[in-house]
């Protein structure tokens, strides 16, 4: 293959990644967008095994080992990928995303750092000649094994085997910044050569070991109010990081290809800000989630029972319109088929539904169009914070299933809270609101909510959500 007709499969291929992206901004094409980046991934790595000549640059038992070695490498690699994506289940998805991202950041730590040793043991003269490469192999390697341990902490605390809390301690800041400075100038000596094998063994391992306390004491700050952010950063850092790595062995493909990763993950990352009310730098900073001041009005038991709850059950049959609004628990009880049949038995009682749906109410972007989405929900019926707003306040009832911080009105009054400022689902402006949430406890920010202790107008029906739901089909 000419490295013209390379540089031109290379332009299509991109561009094809970059439709199959578009695709997957609406529901309706994201499945055939998902599709088509699959499928020019495939190709990508088939035009990059034939354009090295990576079988016929051997000979002999050398050739067939390359063949073995690859071939096995990439059957192990489809075998692994399809096992998952049918063993994973939706609620599983946003951990799992965090693995593939560090996933990724391996494969370019491994790259950039074969990029960095290939060079640094040779001779002084050497080393001059390819400052660019060492230089692009050292990031690669460092901001890979960042990506790496950021994201395999951020998939234990979603997976809940740690402890979801942020965790901070003494001088962090501190340290954190040093650890930057150390990797700099690691590898700007690095560059330095002298032929000095031995230090240059001393500063690649100090480089990865900097970089792997970084990742951590980076990420194991973050708390649960911030993960969505903290996954879109990870994705948009395994894309930059490839591109990094493909600077460092001149493949423009993968420079293209990492380069569209982190911009599209940069892009969502600031969506997520803008969404939860987050700056990149705080995060960044490691000045993310605060431990909640606020708590909401007591309300005593007595109180509790003598207040004038919603009679739910009529409420709906004489509702006209009728807002569902999906959440994290939904996800967690697998709930969206019942709710699915809910809208179906409540449409056929002539109600109009509408879902309501905010970019963070999973724990990752579009987990809950996606959730829906399965259960054969329409994509028309499903409506963004912004569209679905105003309607709250003139719609006959609100049906909450397992949300919480997404529709909490202490996010506009609770100061110095993970919440505080955070743009909501407006579902207290609501007359008639049911909640099946699993109890009244605050959700995953930690900060009660007011909604619980409101006197008129709210049901509050306690439980798993997939109970609940079947419960309230079977009564109504």
């Amino acid at each position: 293959m000419t490295d013209m007709m390379y540089y031109i499969i290379s332009g299509v291929l991109v561009i094809a990644i970059l439709f199959g992206i578009f695709l997957m901004s609406k529901v309706k094409t994201a499945k055939a967008g998902n599709i088509i980046s699959a499928t020019a991934m495939i190709l990508a790595i088939v035009a990059t095994i034939i354009y090295y000549t990576i079988f016929a640059n051997n000979d002999g038992s050398a050739a067939i080992a390359a063949v073995v070695i690859v071939s096995v490498s990439l059957l192990l690699s489809l075998v692994i990928g399809f096992l998952i994506a049918k063993k994973v289940k939706m609620i599983q998805m946003p951990e799992t995303v965090a693995l593939f991202n560090g996933l990724g950041g391996a494969a370019s730590a491994i790259v950039g750092g074969s990029a960095v040793g290939k060079y640094i043991f040779s001779n002084a003269l050497v080393i001059k000649e390819h400052i660019f490469e060492i230089s692009t192999g050292g990031l690669a390697l460092t901001i890979g094994l960042i990506t790496l341990v950021g994201s395999a902490v951020a998939a234990m605390k979603l997976a809940k085997m740690i402890k979801q809390n942020p965790v901070s301690f003494k001088f962090q800041q501190v340290i954190n910044i040093t650890l930057i400075v150390i990797i700099i100038v690691s590898i700007v000596l690095l560059n330095v050569g002298h032929g000095l094998s031995g230090l240059n063994l001393a500063l690649y391992l100090l480089i990865m070991i900097a970089s792997v306390i970084f990742g951590w004491s980076f990420s194991v700050r973050v708390g649960g109010a911030d993960m969505p952010i903290t996954i879109s950063l990870l994705n948009s850092l395994s894309g930059v990081a490839g591109a990094i790595s493909g600077m460092a062995i001149g493949n423009v493909l993968l420079v293209a290809v990492g380069g569209i990763v982190g911009a599209s993950g940069l892009v969502l990352t600031q969506i997520m800000c803008k969404a939860m009310n987050r700056s990149l730098v705080n995060i960044l900073l490691g000045n993310t989630t605060k431990s909640s001041g606020f708590e909401a009005e007591e309300v005593s038991q007595k109180e509790k029972d003598d207040r004038n709850q919603l009679d739910y059950i009529s409420g709906i049959k004489k509702a006209k319109n009728i807002i569902i609004v999906p959440g994290y628990g939904m996800a967690v009880a697998q709930a969206q088929h019942v709710v699915k049949q809910l809208e179906d038995k409540l449409e056929k009682m002539g109600i109009n539904v509408k879902y309501a749906i905010h970019p963070v109410a999973g724990r990752m972007p579009g987990h809950m169009n996606v959730l829906l989405a399965e259960a054969s929900v329409d994509y028309d019926k499903l409506y963004e914070m912004e569209d679905i707003n105003p309607e709250f306040k003139n719609v006959d009832l609100t049906i909450v299933i397992g949300a919480n911080d997404v529709i909490n009105p202490a996010a506009n009054t609770a100061i110095n809270t993970p919440i505080y400022g955070m743009p909501i689902l407006n579902v207290s402006d609501s007359k008639n609101i049911i909640i099946m949430n699993y109890d009244d406890k605050p959700g995953y920010a930690g900060v009660n909510n007011p909604i619980y202790t409101r006197v008129d107008g709210v049901a509050l029906l306690f439980g798993n959500a997939l109970d609940t739901v079947k419960e309230l089909i079977e009564k109504i």
